[in-house]
Formats: structure tokens, sequence, C-alpha cells
């Protein structure tokens, strides 16, 4: 039998309470290019492994820096002084007896493919420098790695998730995505960050949208670009929501600086570019937000191994578990906490807790749901290879 816990918590659900916080960093913010570039060695290596032996090897690569450059950016141009550097850290198997796997070679070009998929308009080699410096594994841990049957934890962790995503939250997630995949202002760059405050029934999101000089003539122009910007979301969001929304684009801009030195605008859409940095793991959760009014794991879910890394699986399966036991309970509010031991079967954590604002008799069926998708755990190994869960 599974340990599995089931509480209800006499508490107001968080959208009906005075004040919520949430943000979300773009997919161009410097934290969020190391996770996605992080994520993108671990599914190419977990790729190679399989073409090569069948099963993936041990591997975890969520160490990733990197380290802003220096540009000269001005209305319609602009130029790179100094290119970023990006660092490619952590750890993957590089020899099977006789085999030798080109370990570095696969993660510089998951980084390389992943930065021209996702930000089209820069020349990467202008950009970046990418250099990689992964180790092997420690002994111990490759032995975990190695034992038979339902995969054995890599590590003593824990993972949480929750269900539903509020109002605010929603729009927060949707909103910076809207303006990273499906906004058509060319000046409007890659560097996203979204802040949502719900006070009551207003919400009010702060947007920081790096704007690209070449698409821009001047001043005026710009803050015509960031009016067509703001329009864009407060729509958006209109469309999705009766709430009465408000929405500020770039606040920090200086519009008396009339040569640009006073507004947010690159040459890239990067803020990176200038000197900001970034890191794995200090930007998004497994569910793409930073939620201050939830719990959370401060676990670097991005690059760790996709087979028996519970940093990563706990989190997106908590996720998945609360969001069904939402869905088939109708409880208000679900919150899943999972608990491993390093070294024991993935699918039987030390604890899983089960926070509920519903109604009691739902209890069993919150159990069940829980235990069957325990039961299904590795089938979390096969959405992260390809490519069908976000982890950040």
């Amino acid at each position: 039998m599974r340990r599995i816990t089931v509480d209800f918590l006499n508490e107001k659900p968080l959208e009906e309470q005075a004040v919520e916080l949430v943000e979300r960093k773009g997919i161009g913010h410097p934290d969020s290019i190391c996770d996605g570039i992080a994520e993108s060695v671990s599914r190419a290596l977990s790729k190679e492994y399989l073409k090569r032996f069948g099963r993936i090897l041990h591997h975890n690569t969520d160490q990733c820096e990197l380290i802003g450059g220096q540009a000269a950016s001005v209305f319609k141009g602009g130029s790179i002084l100094k290119k970023q550097y990006l660092l490619l850290g952590g750890r993957a198997t590089a020899h099977v007896g006789k085999d030798l796997i080109p370990v570095r070679d696969i993660a510089l070009k998951a980084a390389k493919d992943y930065l021209r998929e996702h930000f089209t308009a820069i020349d990467v080699g202008k950009a970046f420098i990418i250099d990689a410096k992964t180790g092997e594994g420690s002994h111990d841990l490759q032995s975990v790695f190695k034992r038979d049957g339902i995969p054995k934890s890599n590590d003593t962790s824990f993972g949480v998730g929750y269900a539903p995503l509020s109002t605010i939250e929603q729009l927060t997630l949707e909103s910076a995505n809207y303006l990273n995949f499906a906004c058509k202002i060319k000046a409007a760059g890659k560097d996203v960050k979204v802040m949502g405050v719900r006070e009551k029934g207003k919400i009010k999101l702060t947007v920081a949208c790096a704007i690209v000089g070449k698409y821009v003539d001047d001043i005026d122009d710009y803050k015509t670009v960031i009016g067509k910007i703001q329009s864009e979301v407060l729509d958006f969001c209109n469309a999705k929501t009766d709430m009465d929304v408000q929405v500020d684009v770039n606040t920090a801009d200086d519009y008396s600086q009339r040569n640009g030195n006073g507004v947010y605008l690159t040459v890239t859409g990067l803020s990176s570019e200038q000197g900001d940095d970034g890191s794995v793991g200090r930007g998004n959760r497994a569910n793409g937000l930073i939620t201050p009014y939830r719990p959370v794991s401060l676990e670097a879910v991005a690059g760790k191994n996709p087979v028996n890394h519970v940093g990563k699986i706990y989190n997106i399966l908590a996720t998945k578990i609360a969001e069904d036991v939402v869905k088939e309970t109708g409880a208000r509010q679900a919150y899943v906490r999972l608990m491993s031991q390093i070294g024991k079967p993935i699918d039987q954590p030390l604890v899983a807790s089960i926070q509920l604002v519903g109604d009691k008799k739902t209890e069993s069926k919150a159990r069940r749901i829980a235990d069957e998708w325990l039961g299904r755990v590795t089938e979390v190994t096969k959405w992260c290879v390809d490519g069908k869960v976000s982890v950040f």
C-alpha cells in the first residue's frame, strides 16, 4: 500500500482571499534561457542514449549559467560589443564499455538549436559564446540509476503541485506566452516578464518587454510600440475575464531622454545582451509560474534526468495529480506534495500528501487518483523526452 494521506483544509480558496501575487518570466528572460537550454540538453542526451543503448543513461544537466554581454542599443539599429557567455555544466554518462558518447558535442548542438528555434531574429554565432564543461556522475548515483525494475530515486527530495490555477495565475501565464509566441509586433522582444497583482476584484499586470531598436524609428515611435503592446495584452485579458484589468508596460521608461537611453531598448530583444545574467532554477517553477501565495519546491527542474530524479518527476506528477483530483472531485483547491527517499522506488514515495478544499466524501476518490498516477509515474519520462510537458 502506498502512503497516501488526504486532509481537508478549512480555509478560503486563494481567489476569495484579498490579495494575490504571481509572476512569469518569459522564454527570453536570462533565467528562462538557462532553463530551456538545460532541458533541451537533457532531451538530446536522452534521445542519443535511447538510440544507442535502448534506454536513458544517468545524467543531470541542470547547471547552466548565462553571463551577460555588452551592447549599444540605438533607434533603427544597434550593435553587439561583447557576446553573451553560456556555460553548460552538469553530469552525463560519457562511457559505456568501449563506447564513447560525444556528450560535449551533443550539449553544444542542443543549446545552439534551442537558441535558433526560439530566437529566430538573433544571429546566435554573433550574440553568444557557448561552452560545455559537462562531467561524469558519481559512481553511487550511477549505480542507483542502473538498478532493474521501477527506477530508484536519485535523491531525497519532494515535489509540489496544485490546481486549479486562479484567474490571475492563468492571465499572467497566458499573457506572457502571448507576447512570446503570438504577438505580431516586430519590435517586441522575447525577454518578457509579467507580474500580476489581484487586489479583491481588480487585476493589475506589470509587463516588462525588451524592445528591439532596429524596428523603432525614434522615441515617439517607441511610445507607439508600447501603446500597442499595452492594448494587445489588455484585449487578450479582457477576452479571458470579466474582472477589471489594468496593464502597464515598461514602467521604468523615461521619455524625456529622446535619444533612447532612458527606455528599454535592446539590439536582440534580450536583457542579457547588456549585463543581465541567468541561472537554471532561479525563475519559474515547473508549472511555469512564480507563486508566493502557493506552496512550492525550490528544486531546479529543467535539465534533471527524466528517469529517476524526483526533483523533476515529482513536481510534474504532483501537478498532474492535483489537476485530476480537482477535475474528478470538484474540489475548490488541491495541493499535492510527494516526498522521496534516495534509492527507493519512485512509485513508492515516503509520503504522498493531498490537501483539499472540498467535500470530505471525495477522500477515497482523491486517494485512488494519486495511487493510479504513482503507478504510472514512468509515463513522465516519455513526456519529458518528447517535449510534451513544460518544466518552466
